[in-house]
């Protein structure tokens, strides 16, 4: 016991000390030192050992001595590598310390205690390090089959297995699964070997039981494949019968009933642990075999005491275990597996809690968790939490037992802590048998039946009273907390207590509780009374329950009474929300306000406050009446009891808090009422923050928050900042842990957290400022001026054991990051960059990165490392958890510039602003720190920094890769970096660096490669080097994998590795293709551009040669990845389908865990899988790839077919149907059912991937020719754009509709043209109808592919054009004729909608095109309508230029002239030609905005497009003609502009029945305006348009018309054209405008005098002033060009551009 209690202390002075104020350096010393003072230890006990005196040498003082000397140090070393986590990898891989051997060494030390703290410290190495556990798990278990004749070493390397698979669940990486089959056949082993030596049967079959225990905290995965062994073992060790168990009685000794308890006691817990952590293999099946065994083992529980009897005291410890281990099974199972067993259970656990063993007071363990945390506060600060409580829990315990330790139960080692608690401390057997008891009472007692209850009740009552003095409270406690146990299930389970004779029997039992002379008891006896009114739920037992205690509380005198009933009166209330009733309310308040004001005694008045308190909280609104006079009560005691009574203070403080919460808001309002109300308020708070209680002032700050939260202008901020500071940053305070409250650095903490999240910058103003003023005595251990309170509260959190202090920390920090950072960039940059560069010995790291790099980078990444000036460090050597910290706040710094502007990101314009005003800071301008930050997190010893390290430098590359760098134009800033992401990047692919931190660097290495930073490709080939060696490992297959971890760790890095592959190499694609269309641009506009195109592309193919090397093998590592993940997608009811190996990435034990590492990666292997076919064009099949069956490492295995049924050879068909099935099956499968948290990324390149399959012809001949397929993806690709919002996916949508539907026509017309090759000498009536619709036109949903088509494009047009729809229309939400300006994203997918419409009937039959031709064009022409609106520049909108794209498209449809359906289309086509007609006749109001243009244009396209019937009919003709005319007629110079273009194409329409009445009706006025021009000349450019596309019109009549009538034209045209010449004076004076047409003018006359010379001729004779006027004009030019010639004499080159010919006449 004393032993257990010294070790206790010493290890709590060894935490506070070296665990809690050295920093990770001194830590690493520390522990150091440990390790030398364990191998001496160690000689010590070796030495005792060798004594020749073999019975002897164990009672020898020096092992007594030294086993607790070893438990100490051990348990630190623990947790001090626990704490250190992977930086403390140095100090493991020291040979000259010696970690791993001290801790082994000490393995088999004789004391027990020695062996588990052993065990304990390599699991807590494990946790910290878990690149160890599978080493030291071969290691232990190596010995542990040498060694198994020595009892120690049995016991000893049992207790570290096991310790260590406890450790394997806090692993991320786990350990290989064949590791447990290993472990299982080691348990197997003990178990049968055990019964061989009587000398170690006992070890051994604790041991075998205690690794199949440990075994089960692996999970369901490793579990099942060792199911049926372990069901087996567990029906051995228990009898199979009654009789057995008879005969067992009668043989044996003590020794041999000792180990059959062990054996019993370890199964059962073994069984315990199994249900505890594989609930998935608990079928109803195995439940049965499971619980075979049970019922002896309560037939053995029964028979306990007798076979006790009969061998004596040796078995009292093993007995007392075996009931333990089978009360704690039962807990755990569901009751009704064993209701034949319950009675009997039942018996026993009534003996336990009533005859108990042990004569120790268990309240202290027993009772707090059955009382409500916050009535605890009400027992002193004993119960509370502390820093210290690990020691005070020694005096709570009492004297008689010194609290728990890990040699009570070695089961323990392998379970989850408790939270807080480092090392598990079990309970001694006699007391855990109680806690367990009183557990599965309140289990059973819930589901036995009520007359039973009854009988149970009674019988805990009399064993009460029959008891006497202590042991009587003992028996009490007991059962208090065995039926506040089962009051708990029973409310749970909203189950009834029963008949009133089982209440009355309850109430006798709490009733009695309520006035024991313990204040634990009476507590948990107020909260029982309270769940007892709960479950009964009868408002008139609880108004009874009620008016005993005020009964009570009336007459009686002492405090123990008057304290217990105070507190159920309040406790009534918390489980009843309420009582509505205010009489009892009033009753309530006014005995507990009397109590209150008992001065006699604080423990009254503190209790009756707390009550107080419960019960303001909970009367809601009721209690509004009494705020005030509760209010004046709670001022007045605050200033007249003592500050000694600080538990009076405590509930006063209480008090306070509720009163503000049930104000709430009204605190804000500004009557004199409230005033007071508010100044009181404050007034008690200001009382109690002068208390020297430090939770009395915690009461004060959490007062004041409430306060601050509800009116937050009356609360000083300044005060309330500087006396939070002054507590949470007081130099003595942190020096000296122990003064410190923790509770008050709590409230400290969660007070300024809710402050920044209102006014950060204030709060950081008032912290710096309180510095500046700052008293004598008020002494920072930091530099405030310097860091401000944010470097304050992080250095905190470096120094902060408590986990939900730092959690509170962290928050407040985030909060003031959120508000502040953009503000204070530079501050909030250089606090995170120093507590990165405090790292411990970062430069050492760096230097030796860097040398690697080539001797002209060095520089670069020198710069990082050699910033080691000496200076003082605000931060000395931070935790890695600190760093990781700043690590996730540089990235959230760069996540708030980016929402904070553009000028982060840019640095020409962040250099402007900052230049304009200093003070200005960009993010843009710290790229060095934020790069430099990066380097140092990524390149650290600690996985986690190095993991967030690169996240950062993940998210730097991705944010800052497209900024231009000004000074070198074509290069980006990040450029200059290179060297430094080489060199960060380099470690995490060094062969010992664990799987998740190269997963990590993959994808920084492919996002650096993609984002087009480096063009140089000698320059990328550093980082693109990383990823070749990675894919070398990942050729190696499975067979070379590391077997330090998880199989599904390789997943994870090969699936990395891929998608990393695939990013590079669909950006080198989509970069070149980028290229090749700008190349096709540019080719288009000029030649000379090829030699600029030939250097821009070097960069993207030469991205592509990086990638092409490889590609042969990627390709078919991404097919087998995607295989897999189409066979992981495959729902349950398949998995017997699944290959019983596994597939190519995963195994088949793996499956869950690979799992998440699939969903993370496919969608981008996907598409670049897709673009790969796509390039090789279906065609390139392996030739070696059907002959090698795929083989093993490298390829895919074939889809789950049996190697002796699988062809030898496939053909390259199959392999690309398989492909396609593949890529298609893995799209439809995702897009059919995207989860809500699908990544935007997934989708769209699943669609891409989909665009680049039906890029080329064979997978469309596959899709074309399925019909149905395509169909179900069309539903597919519309339910996607119904459920998701995001334009780029539906763009990306309508693309892949686009391509199915050309796939379709593709079909149609191969199958029309194979018709018409073999029916060729047949006759064309035969030929069958293709395409859909038949020869009926139906078409019916759901089958058909035009419906579906339809369905998709109506409901993206309704969608951004709701007035399309014509049931909308009629309601008022759409008002019609008002016209809708759609975003771009919007015009852009009604183009795309439009354009899909046009196709439709391509892949319809004549008269299937006949029944949606209506549809598509009523769809077009809405369109038209609805956006043909003017634009400035008159150019016209995207959508309307779809939309008469589609129509033409459409329009000139062969089914426009097909036999069958001509006449329908006609018909149809001249009705929607009215409709556009009609589009002007809505009212003048419309017509401002309408563009006459798009319409004129329509209607040109109709002519233009359709056969001539549908248009020369008269009284449209007439219409159409009409509106030209107005055209004409239009001031707008655009509009005439665009209307004698239209009608230059109409005048010229091969077929003269459409052309001739156009002309007839407008020529003469075309001729008429143009003749109007020699009065008013053009003033502008697009006047002079006007006039010029009028000459051509006429021009091109002219060369249209017959012989007869050309003369008269010439005639007509000649004297415009010489009306607009100038003579050479008015030259020199004219306009451009008149310049411009003067220069036309002449053009046109040279070329239509040689052409027309006898009509020319005769004109010139007719009228000499037309003659003068043409030689003065030629003369003039002549005399410009003289002066132009002279001037390029020098450039001979370019000769005039209008080259004269003067002798036409």
């Amino acid at each position: 016991m004393d032993a257990i209690g010294c070790r206790r202390c010493v290890s709590f002075i060894l935490r506070a000390t070296v665990g809690g104020l050295l920093g990770e350096k001194a830590q690493i010393a520390a522990a150091k030192e440990i390790c030398q003072a364990i191998w001496k230890l160690k000689k010590v006990v070796d030495a005792a050992m060798s004594d020749s005196n073999l019975e002897a040498r164990i009672t020898t003082t020096d092992i007594m001595a030294s086993q607790h000397v070893l438990v100490c140090a051990l348990q630190e070393l623990g947790s001090l590598i626990h704490s250190l986590g992977t930086t403390a990898a140095p100090l493991l891989q020291d040979s000259s310390t010696g970690v791993l051997e001290a801790v082994i060494s000490v393995i088999h030390h004789p004391s027990i205690s020695v062996r588990l703290t052993a065990a304990w410290c390599l699991r807590c190495i494990a946790v910290a390090l878990p690149s160890y556990v599978s080493l030291l798990l071969d290691r232990c278990i190596e010995r542990l089959s040498a060694l198994k004749s020595s009892p120690e070493a049995v016991t000893g390397y049992s207790f570290a297995v096991a310790a260590l698979l406890g450790a394997v669940k806090h692993s991320p990486l786990g350990i290989p699964h064949g590791k447990g089959k290993v472990i299982m056949t080691a348990a197997e082993d003990l178990l049968c070997s055990a019964s061989q030596n009587s000398r170690i049967s006992l070890q051994r079959t604790q041991a075998g039981w205690l690794l199949i225990a440990a075994l089960m905290t692996l999970g369901p995965a490793v579990v099942q494949h060792h199911l049926p062994r372990m069901l087996l073992l567990w029906k051995c060790v228990f009898p199979s019968s009654p009789k057995d168990l008879e005969t067992e009685k009668t043989r044996g000794d003590s020794f041999t009933w000792q180990v059959t308890l062990e054996g019993r006691a370890g199964a059962l817990c073994a069984i315990k642990s199994f249900v505890s952590h594989c609930a998935g293999l608990l079928t109803d099946e195995v439940v049965q075999r499971l619980l075979l065994p049970l019922p002896s083992a309560v037939d053995l529980l029964t028979q306990l005491s007798s076979i006790y009897k009969s061998y004596g005291n040796s078995l009292k410890t093993s007995s007392t275990v075996f009931r333990y281990k089978l009360y704690e099974l039962l807990a755990v199972l569901p009751p009704k597996t064993y209701e034949g067993s319950i009675c009997a259970v039942l018996k026993e656990l009534v003996v336990d809690l009533t005859v108990p063993d042990s004569q120790i007071d268990a309240s202290t363990f027993l009772l707090p968790p059955l009382c409500h945390e916050n009535d605890l506060l009400l027992l002193g600060p004993l119960l509370q939490e502390t820093d210290h409580r690990f020691i005070e829990e020694q005096l709570v315990l009492g004297n008689s037992i010194a609290g728990g330790s890990l040699e009570y139960d070695p089961y323990s080692i392998y379970e989850k802590v408790a939270k807080g608690d480092s090392v598990p401390k079990p309970l001694p057997p006699v007391l855990s048998v109680i806690s367990a008891a009183t557990r599965l009472f309140g289990v059973m007692f819930s589901h036995v039946a009520e007359s039973h209850r009854l009988q149970v009740l009674e019988q805990l009552l009399n064993s009460i009273k029959q008891t006497k003095g202590s042991r009587q409270q003992i028996v009490q406690l007991n059962v208090v907390s065995a039926f506040s146990t089962s009051l708990k299930h029973l409310a749970n389970c909203k189950g009834s207590l029963g008949p009133e004779e089982v209440r009355r029997s309850a109430l006798t039992l709490v009733m009695g509780a309520l006035e024991s002379s313990n204040p634990l008891l009476r507590c948990a006896a107020a909260e029982c009374l309270a769940r007892l009114a709960q479950v009964v739920s009868d408002s008139a037992f609880t108004a009874g329950l009620a008016q005993v205690s005020f009964d009570k509380l009336k007459s009686a005198r002492d405090v123990v009474s008057r304290t217990g009933h105070s507190l159920a009166l309040g406790c009534l209330y918390r489980y009843l929300g309420g009582i509505g009733s205010t009489q009892h309310l009033n009753a309530c308040v006014g005995i507990l306000y009397t109590l209150s004001q008992d001065s006699t005694s604080p423990d009254v008045q503190a209790w009756a406050l707390h009550s107080l308190s419960l019960i303001v909280d909970l009367a809601g609104p009721l209690y509004h009446v009494h705020v005030e006079p509760t209010l004046s009560l709670v001022l007045m005691l605050l200033l007249t009891v003592p500050p000694a009574y600080a538990e009076v203070h405590q509930s006063l403080g209480r008090c306070l808090n509720t009163l503000i919460t049930t104000l709430g808001p009204e605190l804000q309002g500004s009557s004199t009422t409230v005033s007071a109300l508010r100044t009181s308020c404050l007034l008690g708070c200001a009382v109690m923050q002068d208390h020297p209680d430090c939770l009395v002032q915690a009461q004060a700050i959490s007062c004041l928050q409430q306060l601050h939260m509800f009116a937050p202008r009356h609360v000083n901020l300044s005060s309330l900042v500087s006396c939070l500071c002054e507590i949470l940053l007081d130099n003595s305070v942190l020096v000296n842990l122990c003064s410190s409250y923790l509770l008050l650095r709590r409230a400290v903490v969660a007070c300024l957290c809710q402050l920044v999240q209102r006014e950060a910058a204030e709060v950081s103003e008032h912290a710096v400022a309180l510095v500046k003023e700052s008293r004598e005595d008020f002494t920072p251990d930091v530099n405030i001026r310097e860091i401000g309170l944010e470097g304050a509260l992080l250095g905190l959190l470096d120094k902060e054991l408590d986990q939900r202090l730092c959690q509170d920390i962290k928050e407040t920090l985030t909060h003031m990051l959120t508000s502040m950072a953009v503000e204070k960039l530079s501050f909030w940059l250089k606090l995170c960059k120093d507590v990165l560069a405090a790292s411990a010995d970062f430069n050492t790291v760096a230097s030796v990165d860097t040398t690697q790099e080539e001797a002209s980078k060095v520089d670069d990444a020198s710069v990082l490392t050699s910033d080691s000036d000496e200076r003082f460090h605000p931060f000395s050597n931070p935790r890695w958890s600190t760093r990781v910290f700043a690590a996730e706040c540089v990235c959230k710094i760069i996540r708030q510039c980016e929402s904070a502007g553009s000028a982060h990101f840019d640095i020409t314009l962040a250099q402007e602003r900052k230049q304009r005003d200093s003070r200005d800071d960009f993010l843009v301008l710290h790229l060095a720190d934020l790069i430099r930050m990066a380097f140092m997190a990524a390149t650290d010893h600690s996985d986690q920094l190095r993991l967030s390290g690169l996240q950062t430098l993940l998210t730097v590359v991705r944010k800052f890769a497209a900024v231009p760098e000004p000074e070198f134009p074509g290069h980006v800033i990040l450029e200059q970096y290179q060297a430094n992401v080489g060199a960060a990047l380099r470690p995490a692919f060094a062969p010992e660096t664990p799987p998740d931190v190269t997963a990590k660097a993959c994808q920084v290495c492919s996002a650096w490669i993609a984002s087009g930073v480096v063009s140089d490709l000698n320059d990328l080939r550093r980082v693109h080097q990383l990823l070749v060696s990675s894919l070398v490992k990942v050729q190696a297959g499975k067979e070379a994998q590391n077997q330090q971890y998880s199989e599904s760790t390789s997943t994870m890095e090969v699936l990395a590795v891929l998608k990393a592959w695939a990013e590079v190499y669909i950006v080198a694609v989509e970069k070149q293709k980028n290229q090749r269309d700008a190349h096709n641009h540019c080719l288009k506009i000029a030649n000379p551009a090829e030699e600029s195109y030939r250097d821009v592309t070097s960069s993207s193919s030469g991205l592509l040669d990086l990638v092409h090397a490889d590609l042969g093998i990627l390709s078919k590592l991404w097919l087998a990845a995607l295989q897999d993940f189409a066979l992981l997608t495959l729902p349950s009811e398949y998995a017997s389908q699944l290959p019983a190996e596994g597939g190519t990435f995963y195994t088949a034990e793996t499956i869950e865990n690979a799992r998440p590492h699939y969903y993370n990666s496919w969608a981008l292997i996907l598409y670049a899988a897709a673009l790969w076919l796509t390039s090789t064009g279906f065609i390139a099949v392996d030739p070696d790839e059907g002959v090698t069956n795929l083989s093993r490492p490298v390829t895919p295995t074939t889809m789950c077919q049996d190697s002796s049924s699988r062809p030898s050879v496939k053909s390259p068909e199959d392999v690309n149907t398989e492909r396609f099935h593949l890529i298609l099956g893995i799209s439809v499968e995702f897009l059919c059912s995207p989860r809500s948290d699908a990544a935007m990324e997934n989708i769209i390149a699943c669609l891409r991937a989909l665009q680049a399959l039906f890029d080329v012809p064979w997978p469309r001949s596959k899709i074309g020719g399925d019909q149905e397929l395509g169909v179900e993806l069309l539903n597919v690709l519309h339910r996607l754009i119904l459920t998701r919002e995001s334009p780029d996916i539906q763009l990306a949508a309508l693309e892949v509709v686009r391509l199915i539907l050309f796939a379709s026509q593709e079909h149609v017309k191969e199958k029309r043209r194979s018709a018409e090759v073999d029916d060729g000498a047949a006759e064309k009536e035969t030929l069958p109808e293709f395409g859909e619709g038949k020869d009926t036109g139906g078409l019916v949903p759901g089958k058909s592919l035009v419906f579906a088509t339809l369905e998709l494009c109506v409901c993206i047009l309704v969608r951004q054009l709701p007035q399309l729809n014509p049931k909308l229309t009629c309601s008022p939400a759409v008002q019609s004729g008002k016209h809708l300006f759609l975003s771009e994203d919007g015009s852009r997918l009604v183009a795309a909608a439009l354009l899909i419409l046009s196709d439709v009937p391509a892949i319809c039959s004549p008269e299937g095109s006949v029944s949606v031709l209506p549809t598509i064009l009523y769809l077009i022409i809405g369109v038209l309508k609805e956006t043909a609106v003017k634009l400035k520049d008159g150019q016209l909108p995207l959508t309307v230029a779809a939309s008469l794209q589609a129509l033409k498209g459409l329009l000139s449809s062969p089914m426009a002239r097909a036999e069958k359906s001509r006449t329908a289309w006609t018909d149809l086509l001249r009705s929607a030609l009215v409709t556009v007609l009609d589009c002007w006749d809505k009212g003048d109001g419309l017509l401002q905005e309408l563009d006459e243009v798009s319409l004129l244009t329509a209607i040109t396209v109709f002519v233009m497009s359709t056969s001539p019937e549908v248009t020369t009919i008269e009284c449209l003709q007439k219409r159409c003609i009409e509106k030209f005319k107005i055209a004409l007629d239009s001031k707008d110079p655009l509009v005439q502009h665009k209307c004698y273009q239209l009608l230059h194409s109409i005048f010229q329409h091969p077929n003269k029945t459409v052309s001739y009445p156009y002309i007839h009706s407008l020529a003469p006025a075309i001729v008429e305006k143009l003749q109007e021009t020699e009065k008013a000349k053009p003033e502008n450019a697009a006047e002079l348009q006007v006039i010029q596309e009028g000459i051509k019109v006429v021009t091109a009549l002219t060369a249209t018309a017959e012989e007869e009538h050309r003369a008269q034209l010439v005639a007509c045209l000649l004297p415009i054209l010489i009306s607009f010449l100038l003579d050479e004076n008015a030259l020199v004076s004219a306009t451009n405008s008149e310049k411009s047409l003067h220069e036309f003018a002449l053009q046109n006359l040279m070329q239509i005098g040689p052409q027309y010379s006898s009509v020319f001729k005769k004109l010139m004779a007719s009228s000499p002033t037309l003659k003068a006027r043409l030689e003065s004009a030629v003369k003039g030019n002549q005399e410009s060009i003289k002066v132009k010639t002279a001037k390029h004499a020098k450039n001979p080159g370019k000769s005039s551009s209008i080259q004269l010919k003067t002798n036409f006449l």
